[in-house]
């Protein structure tokens, strides 16, 4: 039996338990490219939503949509955004939506703290561009 068969066997044991998005998922083409400019993808977020994108970090170029009222980031397996480093706490931070619709982080008491635009915060709200240091983790905070 080759590789191929045990990932058949596996998927086949597993059901239909995941989806498969294509090269075009996120914007992301054939050849490794993205598609679409964070403008872009900025114009065609949800309402009340937001997008973090992982600028630097073990998972560079990631995208992480907030469209919950409470999104939370860290090192632990439940975390809604998982950051697995050791410079991240396992509940480090959290992302939420305001009544007047902006979004605010807010430090959870992590270890090595938060940071906007290279400033320690315990909680602040967020601007369109503003970089959310978590850990080794930048993320760019981007909203319509």
């Amino acid at each position: 039996m080759n590789r191929g068969d045990d990932d058949q066997n596996l998927t086949e044991a597993a059901g239909e338990t995941t989806a498969d998005y294509g090269a075009d998922f996120l914007g992301e083409q054939e050849n490794g490219s993205t598609a679409t400019t964070a403008a872009e993808t900025v114009e065609g977020l949800p309402s009340g939503s937001a997008l973090l994108v992982v600028k630097r970090g073990p998972n560079a170029g990631s995208r992480f949509l907030l469209d919950q009222p409470v999104t939370s980031a860290g090192r632990h397996p439940d975390s809604d955004i998982l950051l697995d480093d050791v410079t991240v706490s396992r509940r480090h931070a959290e992302f939420r939506l305001k009544e007047d619709g902006s979004w605010a982080v807010t430090d959870v008491g992590s270890l090595n703290g938060t940071y906007v635009n290279r400033h320690p915060v315990d909680s602040t709200v967020l601007a369109n561009n503003d970089q959310v240091q978590i850990g080794k983790f930048r993320l760019v905070f981007l909203t319509r």
